[in-house]
């Protein structure tokens, strides 16, 4: 029982008996019963404790994060669960990059709009700290962004 009057969640929600030496009750204290819930609904109560017998202690309450964490992402997403989410924010950083990309490309066109009378080429245009092919993507992506209107 962990040293309370009460059983854990995991005991409360199957409905037995807590014992001392009951290997949920360290980390399904009883007034967070939905923590159990949702991790015993996606893994299964047996293979949650195979799973925490077989860890060092030390790690076990990391796991218990872990698996309450990946429950919580499998009942918005069933079939990806944590993946789900990590592709979508990988898809939105590219997006995002890209964005910034044409943003700097274009304020390069606005640039060389102002600075046409003295005369600049693109390979004379200075980027940021000088990093050449930074420049070069930029003028690259400028040339593309110019062709396209």
């Amino acid at each position: 029982m962990g040293g309370s009057s009460s059983p854990c969640a995991s005991c409360k929600l199957l409905r037995r008996r807590c014992t001392k030496d009951c290997i949920f009750a360290p980390y399904f204290p009883p007034n967070e019963l939905h923590k159990f819930a949702i991790v015993h609904k996606v893994f299964g109560a047996s293979n949650i404790s195979k799973m925490l017998q077989e860890l060092p202690i030390q790690q076990r309450a990391d796991a218990v994060n872990s698996l309450v964490y990946e429950a919580n992402a499998r009942m918005r997403d069933p079939v990806y669960g944590c993946v789900g989410a990590i592709s979508f924010l990988q898809n939105q950083i590219s997006q995002l990059e890209m964005q910034i990309a044409i943003a700097q490309a274009e304020i390069l066109c606005i640039q060389m709009q102002d600075d046409n009378n003295n005369n600049y080429n693109l390979s004379e245009i200075q980027i940021g700290n000088n990093d050449n092919n930074l420049q070069h993507e930029y003028i690259s992506l400028l040339q593309i962004i110019n062709n396209t209107n």
